[in-house]
């Protein structure tokens, strides 16, 4: 019997892991993670990106918190409705886990998806409900100081994280450390409507977002 690539008249390059070298729009297969790939511009040589599963509830201007193989995904909206709805990702798949207490959308989070707080948000106006997260359930503690929405957060643990600007076009950092937020210096440019931030709390980046009304 032929093979199929005399039948097609051409093969797809086996690579276990991403494969070096990959040019933008080369595809590839990726045989430690068993899934096709194709190299993406404006990323290292390395680099590449695959399509995952998709999320159990499909929403947006929800919050992330976690690392590309033990991720979490934090309420959300549909417009309408609200989501409360909390996945965690494994790498492959995503798995709903326990809910918020308080559905909302353009919140932040940081930490990992065993040990995350979630903070911030618009539940009808905005909020500064905060919750931890401790792998099983979520409890609400103590508020931010300045309640926003659209803002971003930061850092690598649910003991240690920094919440940043927001709307209404808000300057104000609070820096959280397990159990109460604290004002911290502001950003030079308040503004809103942003999810870039990378970082921890004593080294942190924030970029993008808007400052008009």
């Amino acid at each position: 019997m032929a093979e199929y690539k005399d039948i097609h008249g051409t093969t797809i390059r086996n690579s276990a892991g991403n494969l070096a070298g990959a040019k933008t729009g080369e595809l590839f297969y990726d045989s430690t993670n068993r899934d096709f790939k194709y190299g993406f511009p404006n990323v290292t040589t390395a680099g590449a990106w695959r399509t995952g599963n998709n999320m159990n509830t499909a929403r947006r201007r929800l919050a992330g918190a976690g690392i590309q193989t033990a991720a979490l995904a934090i309420s959300g909206t549909a417009d309408p409705p609200l989501y409360a709805q909390v996945e965690s990702y494994d790498g492959t798949s995503w798995t709903e886990t326990g809910d918020v207490n308080t559905a909302r959308e353009e919140l932040a989070a940081a930490g990992t998806y065993t040990a995350a707080v979630a903070f911030g948000g618009k539940a009808g106006s905005a909020t500064g409900v905060t919750e931890m997260w401790d792998g099983s359930s979520w409890t609400e503690v103590a508020d931010l100081n300045t309640s926003r929405q659209e803002l971003t957060g930061d850092g690598a643990t649910n003991t240690a994280a920094i919440a940043i600007g927001g709307v209404p076009q808000r300057a104000v950092t609070e820096t959280w450390n397990g159990t109460a937020w604290t004002e911290v210096a502001d950003l030079n440019t308040g503004r809103g409507s942003f999810r870039g931030g990378a970082g921890i709390t004593t080294s942190a980046l924030a970029f993008g977002g808007y400052t008009t009304t």
